[in-house]
């Protein structure tokens, strides 16, 4: 155990702290970490990977559009072609060979670790409130710990939990057209796609959203079983991070 909370203790105050281990907060966390910032990748499930290993259906094959193959080619995860600009890879192969570089860059992942609450100073995120999973899914009273960041990132899927816990404590001050998360539309793959990477931003100062949180923020169609946008939308996330931490603006 002390090797653990040496580690753990040491991980209380990083650059980026990332709600959410599914394709596009993996793969921001990898670009990150890759770059030489500290970085915490937050899951509150046993496993990493989100809703990639069950591919659409349970069917363990995922779409990529040929946009995403350069990550997936820096990644070194086997594509076949299919048509049309689109390649298939095996989903399972894809997120645990991204959770593998991702940690081999340097980031740090913690699963059965839930985001509860943000810390907000100064009209900024400054960070997040954790507790295990086991104890939220308890409901026990039990107190939490904070762990401090100078950017967050929601990358917690369709629920967009981060930047919902942050419009219920500033009120409708998202960069949003009606300030507030907007709802996920119906599904519209093409679409969808279309409009994530325009949706992955700072939505709140400290805050970024990527993956189907962003789209779910935004008023955006939800996506199928076609993956690409997910790692493109953490990768711009990553390079908008790396953008503000290295100017000093967050």
């Amino acid at each position: 155990m002390s090797p653990f909370f040496q580690y753990f203790l040491s991980s209380l105050s990083v650059d980026v702290v990332i709600a959410g281990a599914g394709p596009s907060g993996l793969v921001c966390g990898y670009y990150l970490a890759k770059q030489g910032w500290k970085v915490n990748v937050l899951e509150r499930q046993l496993r990493v990977g989100g809703g990639m290993p069950g591919g659409g259906m349970m069917f363990n094959r995922i779409t990529i559009q040929q946009e995403a193959k350069p990550v997936f080619d820096e990644l070194d995860i086997n594509l076949q072609v299919y048509r049309d600009g689109l390649f298939v890879a095996d989903s399972l192969e894809t997120i645990s060979t991204l959770c593998s570089k991702t940690i081999k860059a340097g980031a740090r992942i913690f699963n059965l670790m839930s985001v509860e609450d943000v810390m907000i100073k100064n009209q900024q995120v400054a960070g997040v409130v954790i507790n295990w999973s086991a104890t939220v899914w308890s409901k026990l009273h039990v107190d939490p710990l904070s762990m401090g960041a100078r950017v967050v990132v929601d990358a917690t899927g369709h629920d967009a939990e981060v930047c919902r816990i942050v419009e219920r404590k500033t009120g409708p001050c998202l960069r949003t057209p009606s300030g507030g998360v907007m709802g996920e539309k119906s599904m519209w793959a093409e679409e969808g796609e279309k409009a994530l990477i325009n949706n992955t931003i700072e939505v709140f100062p400290g805050l970024v959203v990527c993956g189907m949180a962003a789209n779910a923020v935004m008023g955006s169609p939800r996506m199928g079983a076609i993956f690409g946008g997910m790692f493109l939308s953490g990768k711009k996330a990553a390079e908008l991070i790396a953008t503000l931490l290295k100017t000093g603006e967050r």
